[in-house]
């Protein structure tokens, strides 16, 4: 009987371990199914770009039937429960999936209810919704005080904030309206945001750009009323426009399969990236608990170490003992604004050491945008 294997979300994670799976593995040795409640591939780090009018909405999505081989069925469905004592995945829309393997890639959702307030009286861009809404609203901004902040840990792509807070001040300044309008970033962090090594790189930038850089900053309610940021510290941050990240939490469907800590999260090995105390589950970028991005570059890297695990233990072999091990590798670009970015590479062992910013890797980052529908989710150059 052939191996089933079912893949939840087809996202970057679960596009691209579908893809390698179906490569690796011997024709009729198992059944590769993915659960996808659209059947849309969004690439989310595009929201940025919309946000800033930098993009339009029709480059970031595609049909997921056209990244996917043939021989990979796809159930468009949410998921109901996961019940893993039975190994099996129920489906809203009726009927159960039975696995032997199951990938979990459900990502992470913005939690806007978590903070009273956050969803009447500011902005984000961690939605296509939510960008072009802030799109609209950056349009008609004629200048004030700007508020950006991040609302709640962990949050998807740690340094987008940052790379918001570098265009928007340069988009203001092509809008000729940066005279008029007071830039104030507010971290919860005693820094810009998680990486250490990068944020000693953005504080003396945010300083030259004039963007006031405001730590230890948990923001508790938004006042829409009043245009106030309040924040557990009792300090109030008053605005006319703002822009913060909601808090995120992992998908609902995980929180009442029990299988999740408090906030949804899987709590997954960091070597393995097993779900721990489960049999032969598996979870993928957003979805763990690791102390790493939740970012899809994060689960570009893990994807070849879930498939080489899954894929002798279908062939009966011993998991390559390097191919199926995860170091916590993640690389990802990071916008200074001006035409410019930095590259940030690092894993468990070793912080990143990003280079100064130029153009070489701005231009690198919009070529990856480019590149990014023919070669991450088909799993080409992995």
């Amino acid at each position: 009987m052939p191996a089933e294997i079912v893949i939840l979300g087809g996202g970057v994670g679960g596009a691209l371990t579908a893809n390698l799976l179906a490569k690796k593995l011997p024709a009729g040795s198992a059944r590769i199914r993915v659960v996808d409640a659209t059947g849309q591939h969004l690439y989310q780090p595009g929201f940025l770009y919309i946000a800033l009018d930098q993009a339009n909405a029709g480059w970031l999505s595609r049909d997921l039937r056209s990244l996917l081989p043939e021989n990979v069925e796809i159930i468009i469905d949410k998921v109901a429960k996961i019940d893993t004592s039975s190994r099996k995945v129920n489906l809203e829309l009726g009927g159960a999936l039975n696995y032997d393997y199951l990938v979990i890639a459900t990502g992470s959702r913005p939690n806007y209810e978590g903070v009273s307030g956050l969803k009447e009286g500011a902005y984000s861009f961690y939605s296509l919704t939510e960008a072009e809404r802030l799109r609209e609203a950056l349009r008609t901004f004629k200048g004030g005080t700007l508020v950006i902040g991040v609302a709640g840990m962990p949050y998807k792509c740690p340094p987008a904030p940052v790379e918001f807070a570098f265009l928007v001040e340069e988009y203001l300044r092509k809008k000729g309206v940066r005279d008029k309008t007071t830039i104030k970033f507010l971290s919860p962090l005693n820094r810009a945001f998680t990486i250490e090594s990068a944020s000693a790189l953005v504080a003396p930038m945010f300083a030259k750009r004039g963007i006031e850089l405001n730590t230890f900053v948990n923001i508790d309610t938004v006042d829409p009323s009043n245009h106030e940021v309040h924040t557990l510290e009792d300090e109030v941050y008053s605005y006319d426009l703002a822009v913060l990240v909601p808090p995120h939490s992992g998908a609902d469907a995980l929180l009442t399969s029990g299988i999740t800590d408090s906030a949804g999260w899987l709590p997954t090995d960091p070597k393995t990236l097993r779900v721990e105390e489960q049999e032969d589950v598996f979870a993928i970028g957003d979805a763990t608990n690791l102390p790493i991005s939740k970012s899809g570059s994060t689960a570009h890297f893990e994807a070849p170490v879930i498939v080489e695990q899954i894929a002798a233990a279908v062939e009966g072999r011993v998991p390559h003992p390097k191919r199926s091990r995860y170091g916590g590798k993640v690389t990802c670009f990071l916008e200074t604004g001006n035409h410019q970015a930095t590259i940030l590479v690092f894993d468990y062992d070793n912080p990143p050491k990003p280079p100064r910013p130029s153009v070489v890797w701005h231009g690198a980052k919009w070529g990856f945008n480019r590149a990014y529908w023919f070669t991450v989710p088909k799993g080409r150059g992995v």
